[in-house]
């Protein structure tokens, strides 16, 4: 990939994807579960480039939304209505009206209340609603507190026995079908332990649920399988799909993955401008016109994005020292990289972050009234806009309009 060529056509800060690498991760995930009943649900929150999207579900994906938007966007890009679940802790009554009228394939439900609200709208509609319960198995994924979400100090689902209650209360309700039974211990995983220990647990969990003739369809197994970010050890997918197998064994379900990260986070890339040098008596700063608006991850989760030097004058054998990779935002927390080795930089020079196209344009603001960064597809060695990077005019259009005419109103 010509990162230089890419950076003096669209300029930076530059988000490139290689589309090429989404499509082999997804069928990658697609061929570990292959000739069993299986449907692989993208998750959207990674990231939700209407073409990234699009690039998946020409290839048949499903797509896991946690919000109305998502659920919007998926099937603006190509998503089959019911090969969509809607997830999320916080579901409001005009987002459930919304999925329930669109007909996607189930609505995965967190808390007994969340359960009546659904169960009461899908009344009013006059409609039956699939729906799906999550479980937290208590199980310690061994990844980012921030990204832990199955233990019972977590946000997430319900225990085993709220989730008993929950599931008989939905057999015999006249407005609620439960299909499906979910769980999800967290982000970034790299140890397959826990997930086994959460299938074998959830699994015998159904089996109880079946045996009291609650028909359920879907085994949802959530996503989390992490990537190689600096010295991670990746799931070995093969392994990962054999463990689920085996935990359902006898159990006629269709197993349901959401995996995000794995399917594009290898496959981003941040591209960013030196601006210059600074250095003070105990460090040194390279300072870059990418920020923690652009990339939040190094601030939030200490996270690790490798980089990628292109100088113009700096040779291999230039000598490297300590750096911080710092942007123009005015927060001590504003970093990209700290102390790695770095050769001497003017400005000009290019740094390219690896491993960002999972949570990266996803997670970007307009703090400090910075603009949005582009977006770029790069398929069979061809690059081509996803998104124009944002204008100030993008930033201010609807305040100015608003402002515009409170003045009138005072004249």
């Amino acid at each position: 990939m010509d990162f230089l060529k890419l950076a003096n056509e669209y300029k930076t800060p530059l988000y490139v994807y290689d589309l090429d690498k989404i499509k082999n991760q997804f069928l990658n995930f697609k061929n570990a579960f292959n000739a069993r009943k299986s449907l692989i649900c993208y998750a959207l929150k990674a990231n939700s480039n209407l073409s990234v999207i699009n690039t998946l579900a020409k290839l048949e994906s499903g797509a896991d939304c946690v919000s109305i938007g998502e659920v919007k966007r998926a099937i603006l890009a190509g998503i089959k209505k019911y090969k969509i679940i809607f997830s999320g802790v916080g579901k409001s009554d005009e987002e459930i009206t919304e999925a329930l009228e669109l007909d996607i394939l189930f609505i995965n439900v967190e808390s007994q209340q969340e359960l009546k609200r659904v169960e009461y709208i899908a009344k009013k509609l006059g409609k039956k609603a699939r729906i799906s319960i999550r479980v937290n198995p208590n199980i310690d994924a061994k990844t980012h507190p921030y990204i832990s979400t199955g233990l019972h100090e977590n946000k997430f689902g319900v225990d085993k026995h709220k989730a008993f209650e929950l599931y008989l209360h939905a057999k015999n309700s006249l407005f609620l079908e439960p299909v499906g039974i979910h769980f999800h211990i967290g982000s970034q995983l790299s140890d397959l332990d826990p997930i086994i220990a959460a299938a074998e647990k959830i699994a015998d969990f159904t089996r109880s649920l079946l045996a009291l003739e609650i028909h359920l369809k879907f085994f949802d197994v959530g996503g989390g399988v992490g990537i190689t970010y600096s010295d991670e050890e990746k799931i070995n997918l093969y392994e990962y799909a054999q463990a689920i197998l085996k935990a359902l064994k006898g159990l006629d379900l269709t197993i349901i993955c959401e995996p995000g990260r794995y399917i594009v986070g290898e496959s981003g890339f941040l591209i960013s401008k030196v601006l210059y040098e600074k250095h003070t008596k105990d460090k040194r700063f390279v300072i870059v016109d990418t920020a923690m608006n652009d990339l939040i991850r190094p601030s939030l989760y200490q996270a690790i994005h490798k980089v990628r030097v292109y100088s113009k004058n700096s040779t291999e054998e230039a000598q490297k020292t300590k750096a911080d990779i710092v942007g123009p935002i005015c927060e001590s927390g504003d970093y990209l990289a700290k102390n790695i080795l770095l050769p001497p930089l003017q400005s000009g020079d290019l740094l390219v972050f690896e491993n960002a196209g999972a949570y990266g344009y996803s997670m970007s603001s307009n703090y400090n009234t910075r603009k949005r960064a582009a977006e770029v597809g790069v398929e069979n060695g061809i690059d081509r806009i996803l998104k124009h990077r944002e204008s100030f005019e993008d930033l201010i259009k609807d305040e100015l309009n608003i402002l515009q005419g409170v003045l009138c109103e005072i004249k």
